[in-house]
């Protein structure tokens, strides 16, 4: 009966030493809700990304405010009635045009 106890109580601490200390215990499962929840944070920005490209493309394809808008901001373009005015600072240099849209080559400065 003495030998039954003490296998009994070695099997109970073998079991203990892989709850607590081993890595397929506690820690891991504790690791793994960490993970878990910082990918649920980052899969929620997504969606939330997601649905915002989603009602651009709606806009871009159904009408033409969105178009037109993104042709003006990104593109420098105007419209078939308006007039182009371009400012000049006092020194006689044009203004600084806007940046290029990305994806566009880079554009080279030469000196005067």
């Amino acid at each position: 009966m003495r030998f039954f106890a003490v296998v009994l109580l070695l099997v109970l601490l073998g079991l203990q030493y892989r709850l607590w200390v081993s890595d397929d215990g506690l820690r891991s499962v504790l690791n793994l809700k960490k993970s878990v929840a910082a990918q649920r944070v980052e899969n929620a920005g997504l969606v939330q990304r997601n649905g915002q490209l989603a009602a651009e493309v709606k806009d871009l394809k159904g009408g033409t405010a969105a178009l037109e808008e993104r042709a003006r901001n990104d593109l420098g373009m105007i419209g078939k009635d308006e007039t182009f005015f371009q400012v000049v600072d006092p020194a006689g240099r044009p203004a600084e045009a806007p940046p290029p849209p990305p994806g566009a080559p880079p554009v080279q400065k030469t000196a005067r």
